[in-house]
């Protein structure tokens, strides 16, 4: 079972950046609204005017899946009764109701196959197989619709102004959503979906000066004082000629002039087609923009999706959190064997062979276990000189690191490493003894007399009883770093069951 851990994770850069918007836009003693989504094309024609047309390119058409007249033939008849149903006279009658139903849009297409069971008395199965022989709900085609979704958040201003009408001025306004674009490539600049966190204010008088300074506004709390704004050339048609304005940044990690934001003033003459009264400001601010010239990112996909498009990035602190013991022990006298065989490892790890020492003798879930450390070989020392090595990360490569010795101690590798180094706390010896544990408490719940391990020249983390998890494997490969677990270890344990 999972246990949720108190703690507070990693935020995405851009909901980061969109909270800080919008408590910037409350302090400006903006109202936060939402808007209409769903636009209809006549909506961007009153808009746009004669742009219209090249304008409702770049939107999404919404469309719908017509529900099909359902007839019950004698021929759909028959092919119930080859895959094994017949149908008498009332269910019949029962199967057309339910299908004339749901043409009528009496309840919805997901509740067609229960409805189904219910009425033949058969389970959904069942009812599923039997639409098999309905070719007509498979051959349901699109139709588009007159409703667009929305391309940018002006669209459906409009409409949310026009139910401000009459309210005491002025009106300060703000919505931070998704707006949608049918951009014909995905590229470093372009997404299909974006954020766009944008406001209005309706007063008797504006100016471009009111604008800026909301503008201003926005940008302080992200510390930009860095600000230039630029007329556009030609004004978009819903906007008064000479009004539209783009504002650039300059920020710490992005030293080029960025466009982050757009404002004008509303065209009376739009703004009479939806009996607005007064004039009306917009301030227009792209969140990813925004958030790329913040954090630096010079893709767009890879700033949204870093799942998708982001290489990943780990330090070695994170490298190092994601590397663990593998089979540890799950029993409080198995976790005594554990400390037992590392401390008998400590104290006679250099003691000349032959040797023999027994580190634990007790019981453990019912049976009584005697462990030894074994050492024949003449001349040999009980541990190899690589048992006491400590997994380390540094500079993104997982390494092996032996204690402090005259003999090794040249290594410039293993100086950088021991010096600069993020020690994962792992020995291993740790994870060997974990190994032995372990499987002590698997040979008796199997009813085996006896576990045995030998370790000599340990070459792989698998051999070492060591688990690197996925993230951190994936991160090694694709930087061409590398796991070095290697060293003579000589560790010979045997565990005797009684």
């Amino acid at each position: 079972m999972l246990t949720i851990k108190q703690g507070r994770a990693e935020k995405h850069p851009l909901s980061e950046v969109m909270d800080k918007l919008r408590h910037a836009y409350l302090d400006l003693g903006f109202k936060e609204v939402y808007n209409p989504i769903f636009i209809e094309e006549k909506e961007i024609y009153k808009q746009w005017g004669n742009e219209a047309p090249t304008i409702l390119d770049r939107c999404f058409y919404l469309a719908t899946l017509p529900r099909p007249d359902i007839g019950i033939s004698q021929d759909k008849l028959d092919l119930l009764k080859k895959i094994g149903f017949t149908l008498e006279h009332e269910k019949k009658i029962a199967l057309q109701k339910i299908f004339h139903d749901y043409k009528k849009g009496i309840f919805d297409g997901e509740d067609l196959i229960p409805r189904l069971a219910d009425a033949l008395s058969i389970d959904e199965d069942k009812a599923s197989i039997i639409l098999s022989a309905f070719p007509e709900l498979k051959q349901k085609r699109a139709i588009a619709t007159n409703l667009t979704l929305r391309s940018h958040m002006t669209s459906g201003w409009f409409l949310t102004l026009k139910e401000f009408q009459g309210r005491e001025l002025p009106i300060k306004l703000f919505s931070i959503d998704v707006c949608f674009r049918r951009e014909q490539t995905l590229d470093a600049t372009h997404l299909r979906c974006y954020h766009s966190a944008s406001s209005v204010i309706m007063n008797e008088e504006l100016s471009l000066e009111d604008a800026k300074s909301v503008a201003e506004g926005l940008l302080k709390p992200f510390g930009i004082e860095e600000i230039k704004c630029v007329k556009k050339k030609r004004s978009a048609s819903y906007y008064e000629k000479d009004t539209e304005t783009e504002v650039f940044i300059r920020t710490k990690s992005q030293k080029d002039w960025v466009e982050v934001a757009d404002f004008g003033i509303y065209d009376n003459a739009v703004l009479e087609k939806y009996e607005i009264r007064h004039p009306v400001l917009n301030v227009g601010l792209g969140a990813e923009r925004l958030t790329m010239a913040i954090y630096g990112f010079s893709d767009i996909r890879k700033l949204v999706y870093p799942q998708f498009y982001a290489e990943l990035e780990l330090s070695d602190s994170e490298i190092a959190s994601l590397i663990t013991i593998d089979k540890i022990p799950r029993t409080e006298q198995g976790k005594e064997i554990q400390a037992a065989i590392i401390k008998a490892c400590e104290i006679y790890g250099d003691a000349p062979s032959p040797f023999e020492y027994t580190a634990y003798d007790g019981k453990i879930l019912g049976r009584r276990v005697i462990v030894k450390l074994i050492q024949n070989e003449v001349g040999k020392k009980l541990l190899g000189r690589a048992a006491f090595n400590e997994i380390v990360v540094y500079n993104g490569d997982i390494l092996g690191i032996p204690k402090e010795d005259k003999e090794l101690s040249s290594s410039e590798l293993i100086k950088n490493a021991r010096e600069h180094g993020v020690p994962t706390g792992i020995r291993y010896v740790d994870s060997l003894a974990a190994f032995v544990a372990n499987g002590i408490e698997e040979a008796i719940e199997l009813g085996n007399r006896e576990f045995f391990m030998k370790r000599a020249m340990i070459s792989t983390s698998g051999e070492l009883n060591i688990k690197v998890k996925e993230d951190a494997l994936r991160f090694i490969t694709s930087r061409n770093k590398r796991i070095d677990l290697r060293g003579p270890v000589f560790m010979i344990i045997k565990a005797q069951i009684e």
